[in-house]
Formats: structure tokens, sequence, C-alpha cells
């Protein structure tokens, strides 16, 4: 990355931890060392979106999670803490972005078109991202019991399935979250994997058989097994970066081999519960 590249890096990361913060123009050009007569260009050149639409998005982001998984929030709460004064610009603005009112959004949410935007603020951030140098620790395994949402279908509509597994958890108290640990299992690439045939697996730790329920939710596990794990620190939508690394870079020069399971995260904190600089990922590649 050339001088600018790397200052506008420091500038979106720090906007990404404060995202509460009076976010002007100013003081991100302190930030960027660059003169603010000059820093609006220079962030739009290397990210491909103007700073102050950038910011926005990702308070909207924020508040559409807090929106379908904190439904405890009342919209003029999750509309003041994006800084926005009144509740009617707030839901201009994220009716502009998701194509859906915020009460909307709360009741049926269109994961599809959300997804959408979403992506169009990540492929603008991409070219800030090489493939980053990783730390890799080697463990042992236990087998897990897990009680499983399985998602079939498109990536985009993963949090409706995410939704649904959340609600079995709390609503059974088989799988408490605040003592047994979370997976996603990794059946299937979602970039070259037709969506009809992709595969994630929505987990929760559990000690016991899951009964029959109106959710789906079935009974797997994870085989015991020596892992290389990665632990990723940031926004899930970098965790390919990491695992790209694992692959490409470490794998060939380990003497490892791989097993045949499949890659799995352990979540080790949530969004939008923190910020998503603050969340934790431990990536695990089973190896033999």
């Amino acid at each position: 990355m050339n001088k600018t590249e790397i200052q506008m890096e420091k500038v979106t990361a720090y906007i990404y931890e404060n995202l509460d913060e009076d976010l002007n123009v100013e003081h991100l050009s302190r930030i960027a060392c660059f003169s603010k007569y000059h820093f609006h260009r220079q962030f739009s050149l290397v990210t491909g979106i103007g700073v102050y639409k950038f910011i926005q998005a990702l308070r909207l982001k924020r508040a559409s999670y807090q929106l379908v998984f904190h439904p405890q929030m009342r919209i003029i709460d999750i509309a003041l803490q994006a800084k926005f004064e009144h509740p009617e610009s707030f839901a201009r603005a994220f009716q502009k972005r998701f194509q859906q009112s915020p009460s909307e959004f709360r009741i049926k949410p269109n994961w599809m078109h959300w997804h959408q935007c979403h992506h169009t603020l990540g492929d603008s951030m991409s070219d800030l991202k090489n493939l980053p140098q990783i730390e890799v620790n080697i463990v042992h395994f236990d087998e897990t019991m897990l009680a499983v949402k399985e998602h079939h279908g498109s990536p985009t509509l993963l949090n409706q399935s995410i939704n649904e597994f959340i609600t079995w958890r709390k609503s059974t108290g088989l799988s408490p979250i605040e003592r047994y640990r979370t997976f996603g299992v990794v059946l299937a690439n979602p970039h070259d994997t037709p969506e009809d045939q992709f595969r994630f697996d929505i987990s929760g730790e559990v000690t016991q058989i899951i009964p029959d329920n109106e959710f789906g939710i079935v009974n797997k596990s994870i085989s015991a097994g020596r892992c290389a794990v990665v632990r990723h620190y940031g926004s899930h939508d970098q965790l390919d970066n990491k695992i790209y690394a694992l692959y490409r870079d470490w794998l060939p020069q380990s003497g490892a081999s791989l097993r045949d399971a499949p890659l799995f995260f352990e979540y080790k904190n949530f969004f939008p519960e923190v910020s998503e600089h603050e969340l934790v990922t431990d990536i695990y590649l089973p190896i033999c």
C-alpha cells in the first residue's frame, strides 16, 4: 500500500472504533495527516465512497442489527445512537438505504436487499485489505455436541437463519449463550458455490439431545482432532482474509495435511453487543 492508503486505513479503523463519537472532517483529517481541504477527495479516491456516506452506512448497519436482534431497544433510542437528531430523519435515511422503514425491517427484514447494500460498502473497502500476516496455533479440539440450525440457500439470507437460531436458543435454555460456546461450521464456500447449494451450520454447544421443534434445530457434532487456529479481531466481513492466508501461506509450508472435516468458527462475542472492531473469532482448520 502507498502512504495515502496506509493513512486512510488508519482513518477507517478509527471510524469503526468510534461510531458513537462526533466524526467530523477536521478531526479525521488530522488522523490522516492530510489537509482538511483535500481529505474528502483522498478518502473517496482510496475507498470509493464519501466519508460521511461511509460513516452513515456503518451506523445504519449497526442500527439494522439492533432492530432485529435487540427487540427491547426502542427505535428512537436506536436513532439517537446512530447520531440522528430526530426519528423521522433516521427513518428516511434507513428507508433510502434498505427500502424498508425501521419498523418494517424489525418485523420482517429483507436480508437479500440488506446484503446487497452492505456488499457494496464492502467492495468499496476491498482495496485497503491485503492478505495479513497470521499467527497460527496447533490445538487438540475435543468432540463437541451441537444444536444446529442448518442454513440452506443464499448467503445473503444467513441472518434470517441466525435470528431463528437465536430465538430457539433464548426460548429453550438448552444452549445458554452465557455458558455454552457458539460455532459456525462452513460447509461450502460462499464465493464459488451456487446460491441454492450453499450450506452453513449455525451452532451452539449442548450437552443433551434436542427434542423435535418448530425451528428445525437438530443435533450434530464437531469431531475431535488436531486443528490449526487463527484468532481474528474485527468485522466478520474480513474473515476471508485470514482464511485465505491460512490456506495459501501457512498450510503449504507447515507440513500438515487437511482432515476430511470442514473449517469452522468459534464466536467469542457478538455484534451489536460489542462494536465490530471488538469482535473476536477463532478460525479452526482441521488438520492431520
